[in-house]
């Protein structure tokens, strides 16, 4: 059964190899979606007519062609891997992992997130355990596969804004949280005290420095520096978190839509009824 199935994806693989093969398949550039797809009909010195989806035909210059990669790099989890490593195949392939929820790409050393916006089931105790103690090349791309690596290399060794720079890190804090603090051979997925006060101090730090912008409704406004310490056994021990930069001016000037930090959102909220009344609006109404 599973034999043919193979049998099966390989002639439909085929199939579309041929396709894109006969047709010179490349990127041309597009105002509305940055590249577009097409096929080269006819080439004259340094024009080109190419033959869009639509069966439009127009007249491009050579150097604006981009080489479009077969079908089987569709969705690849390394980029590095691509035939053409060209600006449109790049985009074209963050474009199609992003619409099927695959926020993470390798592109050889480096992993690419693309900031989904939305809360994804990607990051559950199961997953964690899926990729505790796997090779980057054994699972898909994710922050915890470039964690668990950083951490086991660690024990072997001596020693853009609004892109989710502070989500990831979180997650990497979670992960190592979970992975440090179980002893060999026990599938225990509990933190301890210690690893429960660092994932407890990130809201709070929020709270204080973090912000509603026009991209962000939880953007930080300022940087961290955090330092987690390991014992030679690899279990964590102990962290530091150093702030800087703060955005103090937001205190008391935001720009439209934006509000200021969340902690005095939050103080207003529990506010009691009777100060409320005498010498606050409505929660509503900040930051309109």
């Amino acid at each position: 059964m599973f034999y043919s199935c193979d049998i099966s994806r390989s002639k439909v693989n085929g199939v579309a190899q041929a396709d894109w093969a006969a047709k010179k398949m490349v990127w041309i550039p597009s105002e509305r979606e940055g590249f577009e797809p097409a096929s080269i009909k006819e080439e004259k010195g340094e024009q080109v007519l190419v033959e869009l989806s639509n069966g439009q035909k127009v007249t491009v210059n050579k150097d604006d062609i981009q080489k479009m990669n077969p079908p089987k790099f569709s969705k690849v989890e390394d980029m590095a891997a691509l035939t053409f490593l060209n600006e449109a195949s790049v985009l074209h392939n963050l474009r199609e992992r992003y619409f099927s929820s695959l926020i993470y790409t390798y592109s050889g050393l480096f992993c690419v997130v693309v900031n989904p916006y939305k809360m994804l089931p990607i990051y559950s105790e199961k997953i964690i355990e899926m990729y505790k103690g796997k090779k980057r090349h054994e699972v898909p791309p994710h922050i915890y596969s470039i964690t668990d690596n950083a951490y086991r290399n660690m024990l072997q060794g001596n020693g853009e804004y609004g892109a989710g720079k502070t989500e990831n890190t979180k997650k990497v804090i979670q992960y190592l949280a979970v992975v440090a603090s179980s002893h060999k051979g026990k599938k225990d997925v509990n933190p301890g005290e210690l690893e429960k006060q660092l994932l407890q101090a990130n809201p709070i730090l929020e709270a204080f420095g973090n912000a509603k912008t026009i991209k962000n409704d939880n953007s930080s406004r300022f940087g961290k520096f955090i330092k987690l310490n390991f014992d030679v056994t690899g279990f964590l021990v102990g962290a530091n978190i150093d702030t800087y930069l703060l955005e103090k001016s937001r205190c008391i000037r935001q720009a439209n839509t934006e509000r200021a930090f969340h902690i005095f959102y939050y103080m207003v909220a529990g506010a009691k009824d009777k100060m409320r009344g005498e010498s606050l609006e409505k929660i509503a109404t900040f930051g309109t």
